[in-house]
């Protein structure tokens, strides 16, 4: 017979509301830290990726120039996804169940794409059994899980690059993976870019895009893009 889970301890209003503000003041501390790492993230130098990597996509060969989709930033996700894998990563899949409307990332100038190694048609079709709609490209035959860390001794792992392009150059910016890859929404993601939220309140560099916190937010379906 399954044991019902032990309950948290029972206070009256007063007792509940003391410990609460104990907790917000450490919550507080803990976004200050995050809003801080941010801010040095902004600063960390960038570099140059060193060959034209190809992809097979949808419509045909594209480079990694192209996966910015003409924006200037690119948020990649390295989706575990071996080439004789018949189906994608479960820890994978459940983070892109958590991405959500990609439009609140391109209103900042920014693109997210996965890749994997799996070839284009397995992965279109782990793709559309998962009703996402997220840009997905295939590394197969290719150097680029290796030079991007993505794939360690011939072993999958998976990760998030950030890269920002400067006309046809185009530069790495910033890598995570592991618990690093826990925290969602298009905030966060925002946090792991060069130029940020790019809203006013943000610690950033001399000449970083910014505007006002709640002048640029739209619907998903009201944006230019």
């Amino acid at each position: 017979m399954k044991s019902e889970p032990r309950l948290p301890p029972i206070a009256d209003e007063a007792e509940w509301q003391a410990a609460r503000d104990r907790l917000l003041v450490k919550e507080k501390q803990a976004t200050r830290l995050l809003d801080a790492l941010a801010a040095e993230r902004r600063r960390l130098p960038m570099v140059r990726v060193g060959q034209d990597h190809v992809f097979d996509g949808p419509d045909g060969k594209v480079r990694l120039l192209d996966l910015f989709e003409g924006r200037r930033q690119l948020i990649l996700y390295h989706f575990m996804f071996d080439t004789d894998w018949e189906t994608g990563c479960l820890g994978c899949s459940r983070k892109i169940d958590d991405i959500g409307n990609l439009a609140h990332l391109h209103a900042r100038d920014t693109s997210f794409a996965m890749v994997s190694r799996a070839p284009l048609a397995t992965l279109a079709a782990f793709r559309e059994r998962m009703g996402w709609t997220v840009p997905w490209f295939s590394s197969a035959g290719t150097r680029f899980n290796d030079d991007m860390g993505a794939t360690v001794d011939g072993g999958e792992r998976f990760g998030l690059s950030v890269f920002l392009h400067d006309g046809e150059v185009v530069y790495r910016t910033y890598f995570t993976t592991g618990r690093g890859l826990e925290p969602a929404g298009f905030r966060h993601f925002l946090d792991q870019t060069p130029y940020g939220r790019q809203e006013d309140w943000e610690d950033s560099p001399e000449g970083w895009p910014q505007s006002p916190t709640y002048g640029w937010g739209r619907l998903n379906d009201e944006y230019d893009d």
